[in-house]
């Protein structure tokens, strides 16, 4: 089955992950447990929602301008685009972030997916929109992150996942993937083999 688009996730894909997500619960309110920070704040009423999100548009910001690409990235990008393979991000972020990201470390995509477009990860929404605008069938799509929203956003969409290493509980979900990856550089093997 050739692959004909890749969606990534932002942070610990793209980027090296920043984002303190237990400090950022504590700073909202939400228990230590709560599977998702967006859900929980959803929940919230309106004032109290709107602050929320001002205190994880705060932590996004810092993270965009604190950050830095994993090992790969930008050789892996090129590479996909010299194959006239598109590249799309598929984040739970602010697209203000996403745009700080980009701009700091001078990255191009075919298209971006952001919290503020629909229902967020791991509903399959973002994925299938990426297609859409590339015009490419869900099932020839690889979906590539760290975490086990972008896995079941994939599967929820009908594409290929793949897991990155790097999320502290990556083994708690790897039998979600379809392919398991340790580094970018990876991936372009995947990509030719099921070509």
């Amino acid at each position: 089955m050739p692959i004909y688009a890749v969606v990534f996730d932002m942070d610990g894909t793209i980027t090296e992950p920043l984002l303190d997500f237990a400090q950022i619960r504590k700073e909202i309110g939400l228990s230590p447990d709560c599977p998702s920070i967006l859900d929980g704040i959803e929940e919230m009423d309106l004032h109290s929602r709107q602050w929320a999100m001002e205190i994880l548009c705060r932590h996004e910001d810092q993270a965009a301008k604190n950050s830095t690409l994993r090992d790969g990235a930008t050789a892996l990008l090129a590479e996909l685009r010299r194959r006239k393979i598109p590249a799309g991000i598929l984040t739970r972020n602010s697209r203000q972030s996403v745009r700080r990201v980009l701009e700091k470390h001078r990255l191009t995509f075919d298209g971006i997916i952001t919290r503020e477009d629909g229902p967020a990860k791991p509903d399959g929404f973002g994925v299938l929109a990426l297609c859409r605008q590339f015009g490419v069938a869900a099932r020839n799509t690889l979906v590539v992150g760290d975490y086990l929203h972008d896995l079941l956003a994939a599967r929820n969409a009908g594409s290929i996942p793949v897991l990155l290493s790097g999320h502290p509980r990556a083994q708690e979900f790897a039998d979600q993937a379809d392919f398991y990856i340790r580094h970018l550089d990876e991936l372009l093997p995947i990509i030719d083999n099921l070509s």
